[in-house]
């Protein structure tokens, strides 16, 4: 047995019991029982999975274990955007290299208040995930404290500095005291959607050779939906099964539950362009819609209708597209050129119709993608 004292009280332990000067470089999860209070616990979970990383994750890990190692206080960072686009990944990747520099990684899933207190009291260098911060401590569900009650802690400075790093798929769920505050949270990655030419990569090394030729459906279908990497995991199972997309995005759990957000660009062949910059609409939709165009310069020009249905797909030009034929001009409520001799309003329509371009919109995005 251990005989363990602390003042004149003596407690007993097993013989599998040690002491350390410091907590060892591990992987750590926060765990709280009543009448005991808060402790550490190993926590095996925190692997990488995928065999390849994607994107510029391991340039932007090391860039801030670099700043932590210089930083003379804490460093903070904040990680997010959407589900399944990659945040969990990054922060795993953090972890491992965190742990490679002999700094222990400990996870916190759950609010408890004195949280913060406990986490203050481990003074050496760690890591400090919060995953999914705008959960676990929403002030909707633990009140505005829950969040207040860390800001001494990411403001903490001397030996015991932490890297504090925080996961969030909404940004209006962080305290405003957390965002747009460098001095507490240094870093702020923002998470995108993958774009055309990541996707190519990811199916390129995820899908059989044979079935390549799938990867331009896919990539036609992710100007109309935005995909994320669990979709694209998905759907390269599915392929690899012998599934073409076509078919296996029926039974896909990758739904519309809301409607994307597309920009109009009209071509005229005259050289002018009217726009609408952001449209909200199911581009899958059997139902004509109108939508509203503008001067690039703002002034309101008139109407564009059409059924999303309609819209095709240039692999050639990398574009969803509208032709002369699928739209119809409101042209009568905007005058174009009024000839004051002659009397005369020429309509949209006159002006010829050269091309309609249409892009998807991350509206989410802000200063920077990962």
């Amino acid at each position: 047995m251990k005989v363990i004292s602390t003042g004149s009280k003596f407690d007993i332990y097993p013989d599998d019991l040690k002491s350390y000067d410091k907590l060892p470089a591990d992987y750590y999860v926060v765990r709280f029982v009543e009448k005991q209070g808060f402790f550490l616990e190993k926590y095996s979970e925190f692997k990488i999975t995928d065999t390849k990383i994607y994107g510029i994750h391991t340039q932007k890990a090391d860039k801030v274990l670099d700043s932590f190692a210089v930083f003379k206080r804490s460093l903070g960072v904040i990680l997010s955007g959407d589900k399944g686009i990659g945040k969990s990944l990054f922060s795993r990747l953090l972890g491992v290299k965190a742990i490679e520099k002999d700094i222990p990684v400990i996870i916190v899933d759950a609010y408890k208040e004195g949280i913060g207190a406990f986490l203050d009291s481990i003074q050496q260098e760690i890591m400090v995930l919060f995953d999914e911060f705008d959960k676990t401590f929403s002030e909707k569900e633990h009140g505005a404290e829950a969040q207040n009650s860390l800001l001494s802690l990411f403001d903490g400075v001397a030996s015991g500095k932490k890297l504090f790093v925080i996961t969030c798929n909404e940004l209006r769920g962080l305290n405003d005291f957390l965002v747009n505050r460098p001095g507490r949270f240094h870093y702020h990655f923002r998470f995108d959607y993958p774009n055309e030419e990541d996707i190519r990569k990811y199916l390129r090394d995820a899908i059989r050779i044979d079935a390549s030729s799938e990867v331009d459906k896919v990539v036609d279908f992710s100007k109309r939906v935005a995909l994320n990497y669990d979709c694209l995991r998905a759907i390269a199972f599915e392929i690899n099964n012998g599934l073409e997309f076509s078919e296996a995005i029926k039974d896909l759990n990758i739904v519309n539950i809301e409607r994307e957000k597309f920009q109009l660009l009209v071509l005229f062949k005259d050289g002018s362009t009217l726009i609408n910059k952001k449209v909200s609409m199911d581009s899958f939709s059997k139902e004509t819609e109108e939508f509203s165009l503008y001067e690039v310069g703002g002034g309101y020009a008139g109407s564009i209708s059409f059924c999303p249905c309609d819209i095709k797909y240039n692999a050639g030009t990398r574009e969803l597209y509208l032709e002369d034929e699928d739209v119809v001009l409101g042209y009568d409520d905007y005058d174009l050129d009024y000839d004051e001799s002659k009397k005369k309003v020429d309509g949209l329509r006159n002006r010829g119709v050269k091309k309609i371009v249409i892009n998807r919109v991350n509206e989410n995005r802000l200063h920077y993608a990962v």
